[in-house]
């Protein structure tokens, strides 16, 4: 179990803090946490502004891949796998390896490549419809946050439950009181988020023992 910077090779994202603090209101929220088209493809105060596949995931994918040394049929999920392009991308650098995605949004998986056609699923990261064991590698990037902190915990179970021996989290974080101040300007669908501390006692209430990193907003 360590921290472990697997998404240091993503381009670093420019946020106008102040234009998104200010469209901030109970209905562009409300709008966001249906994660549907306008959180997806609508403007940027409602939440990506337009996702589309770049390639980016290409250079974190051999970070997760050389990491956990995943191998050719290996089986790998990623929860809160939004389009797919990771999921994409870790098909494409190692051929032969078994990725799977399942997200929330069905607005999501309907627009994701269609090469992904069956592999990405509609759920919950608290409720997995996967057997115990089923997977060599879990993932889920900046999703976990999404849910309130008693489903974290069981999210967090879920996870050590169908990996438990490789799996990594990156969710919202701060280490000091601007950067919470910050982070609570710009963020629009977390529901727990907290110091490092409170999440390392999320990972002890559900004996999460995987990989993890946080998401700063600067």
């Amino acid at each position: 179990m360590a921290q472990v910077h697997l998404l240091g090779s993503l381009p670093k994202v420019k946020r106008n803090i102040e234009k998104r603090a200010a469209g901030k209101d109970p209905a562009v929220i409300a709008e966001a946490k249906k994660f549907g088209e306008m959180y997806w493809d609508g403007p940027r105060e409602y939440g990506y502004g337009g996702y589309k596949y770049d390639g980016r995931w290409r250079s974190v994918a051999r970070d997760i891949i050389a990491h956990f040394d995943l191998k050719p049929s290996m089986r790998v999920l990623d929860i809160g796998c939004g389009k797919g392009f990771l999921v994409k991308d870790l098909m494409l650098e190692c051929p032969g390896l078994e990725v799977f995605g399942l997200d929330i949004s069905r607005y999501a998986i309907l627009n994701a490549p269609p090469e992904l056609a069956g592999r990405l699923h509609l759920g919950s990261a608290d409720d997995l419809p996967f057997a115990d064991g089923a997977f060599d590698c879990v993932l889920s990037i900046n999703a976990l946050h999404n849910l309130p902190h008693p489903r974290v915990i069981t999210a967090l179970r879920e996870i050590q439950r169908l990996s438990p021996h490789k799996s990594f989290i990156q969710v919202d974080a701060y280490l000091t009181q601007e950067q919470k101040e910050l982070f609570e300007s710009w963020v629009l669908t977390a529901e727990f988020y907290d110091f490092p501390e409170g999440w390392y006692d999320a990972f002890a209430k559900a004996g999460y023992t995987g990989d993890w990193d946080w998401t700063i907003v600067e």
